[in-house]
C-alpha cells in the first residue's frame, strides 16, 4: 500500500492506495480523516476587530497605494489603484477612518482579497 496526501478544497487528506502488479485485482483506496496542517503565518498584523474590511472588487494587480499606511482617509478618497485588464481603476474608501493596508504595490489579488482595513 502506498500513502499519498491529497488536497481538496484547501483541506489535506491522507489517502492509502493499494498497488496491484500484473493481476487484475480491483484497486482499493482508503480515505482517512483530514490531516491537521498548520496555518501559514500572516505576513502582517491581524486586522482590527472594529475596522471595516476593504476587499478587491475584481482580480488584478495593485499598481500603487494612493495614501500612506496609517493615514486618515475620508469616505470616497482614492486609497489605491488596481490594474485590471490593462486599465487603472481608482478604488475609493467605503468609509472614513485610519487605513491599514494588507497588500503591497505590485501584488496580484483575486476578487474578494483583503486589501485594507479602515478603522
Amino acid at each position: 500500500m502506498r500513502n499519498f496526501i491529497v488536497t481538496i478544497d484547501g483541506k489535506q487528506y491522507e489517502v492509502g492506495v493499494e498497488e496491484v502488479g500484473a493481476s487484475s485485482a480491483p484497486v482499493q483506496a482508503a480515505v482517512q480523516a483530514p490531516v491537521a496542517t498548520a496555518k501559514p503565518a500572516a505576513t502582517k498584523a491581524a486586522a482590527p476587530v472594529n475596522g471595516t474590511k476593504f476587499t478587491a472588487p475584481m482580480p488584478g494587480m495593485v499598481k500603487k497605494l494612493a495614501v500612506a499606511e496609517g493615514a486618515t482617509v475620508k469616505e470616497g478618497d482614492v486609497i489605491l489603484v488596481l490594474e485590471a485588464m490593462k486599465m487603472d481603476n481608482d478604488l475609493t474608501a467605503p468609509c472614513s477612518g485610519v487605513i491599514s493596508f494588507k497588500v503591497a504595490a505590485g501584488s496580484n489579488v483575486d476578487t474578494g482579497a483583503l486589501l485594507a482595513v479602515i478603522g
